[in-house]
């Protein structure tokens, strides 16, 4: 096979950087990291694209940087999308199959998502992702790939994720400027979920936390698929604005502090130290304490969390605990009082499943590019499937695309 055949490629367009993976798909489902490249977020405001022109030198040159150190040019990506326009619910659909039991084929799965997926939306929204939950069969239920069985009537529960139409076309033109196809987009904590989730997690229910820096988007998994997902409008921009306010710093050290010294936890800071903060406009720097630190980044912690516990307060719960990913998972402290909020195990999540990631890709806040690739795999090999079998799509998380493209 060529290797511009096997060739993965992702694009994650955050508020704080705009990332770029060149990967390569091998052998027995191995993916080996052939280059990456992290730019300067320029741009974007809050998960929203505001500026076309410094959007397109970013997306340039991360994929540059990538490109450089993969020896090979990128010709399409996969891009994440994000934000306060992403909306989700969840439906049913079926079809009866006829008055005596009869196999179920591809066509018939086909039908019954496509019943399922027939929801009225607003007329600036446009369906992303159908993401089957389970089957139902003459009304038995739980059956998560019927192809081949027998019966009268087919139903299938699914998770519908929306988005409006314009945010995520501007994303695609910003790309398309950069001279990259978009290949898909995904839906960002799906693919961070994708990257981080352990099978027992997806299975027993977790909840995955993409704490990104103009917001923070979740994910609940139940039963091996997505059951609810959301936004919570509070990220790491947050934190890093009201240190630059109360420490009256500028942005850039706000940043700075936030990252070497910050704690959301006032129980879990330990011994106190003191540290040098840069002041604003030409005055002398001056010594702060990480406990007058943690006082100012406490109570937006505190904020977050409650937004994030009521945001979950649904059928769904974090029974197998939560993991929290994205780069504003490594604040500390965070980690605790969420365990303290849910009263569940939590973690941070980290990538997997690339061979070859440096330290650097080894980190939460690479865990949504790295979900891309993984699905751009699914589509590489969804692609390369024989025509009408249906039955290892199901199991994908990524199905939205796919089943309307009937690959």
């Amino acid at each position: 096979m060529k290797t511009r055949e096997r060739q993965l490629a992702a694009l994650d367009l955050g508020s704080n950087k705009v990332a770029a993976l060149i990967c390569e798909a091998g052998e027995n489902g191995r993916i080996d990291l052939r280059g990456a490249g992290i730019a300067e977020s320029k741009g974007f405001r809050k998960d929203t694209l505001v500026h076309l022109d410094a959007a397109v030198g970013a997306i340039r040159q991360a994929v540059e940087a990538a490109e450089k150190v993969a020896g090979l040019p990128v010709e399409s990506v996969v891009v994440g999308v994000a934000g306060r326009h992403i909306r989700s619910l969840n439906s049913r659909g079926g079809i009866t199959l006829g008055t005596r039991p009869r196999e179920v084929m591809g066509e018939d799965i086909r039908r019954a998502i496509e019943a399922a997926r027939a929801v009225s939306l607003p007329p600036e929204q446009e369906l992303m992702h159908v993401l089957p939950q389970e089957f139902l069969l003459d009304q038995q239920s739980g059956i998560r790939d019927p192809l081949g069985l027998l019966g009268r009537r087919l139903e299938v529960n699914v998770h519908l994720v929306a988005g409006a139409a314009a945010p995520t076309q501007n994303l695609i033109a910003a790309v398309n400027r950069a001279g990259i196809i978009v290949q898909d987009t995904v839906l960002e904590p799906l693919a961070a979920a994708e990257a981080c989730l352990t099978p027992d997690e997806r299975e027993l229910g977790a909840v995955l936390v993409d704490i990104g820096a103009g917001s923070t988007n979740w994910i609940v998994f139940q039963q091996g698929a997505p059951h609810d997902s959301g936004l919570v409008p509070v990220g790491g921009e947050h934190f890093t604005q009201d240190i630059a306010i109360g420490l009256s710093t500028p942005l850039w050290e706000a940043e700075r502090i936030k990252r070497g010294y910050g704690c959301a936890w006032l129980r879990g800071l330990g011994q106190d130290t003191l540290f040098e903060v840069a002041s604003v406009g030409e005055r002398p720097p001056r010594l702060a304490s990480r406990r007058t630190l943690c006082e100012i980044v406490e109570p937006r912690a505190a904020e977050w969390v409650a937004l994030l516990r009521e945001a979950l307060e649904r059928p769904y719960g974090p029974t197998a605990g939560v993991v929290l990913t994205g780069g504003g998972a490594q604040l500390e402290g965070l980690v605790d009082l969420t365990a303290q909020e849910f009263q569940v195990p939590v973690r941070i999540g980290l990538p997997k499943g690339l061979a070859g990631a440096s330290s650097t890709l080894s980190n939460p806040a690479c865990a949504t590019v790295a979900g891309l690739v993984l699905h751009a795999n699914r589509l590489r090999l969804a692609r390369s499937r024989p025509h009408g079998r249906l039955g290892p799509l199901l199991r994908n998380f990524f199905t939205g695309r796919a089943w309307a493209a009937g690959v």
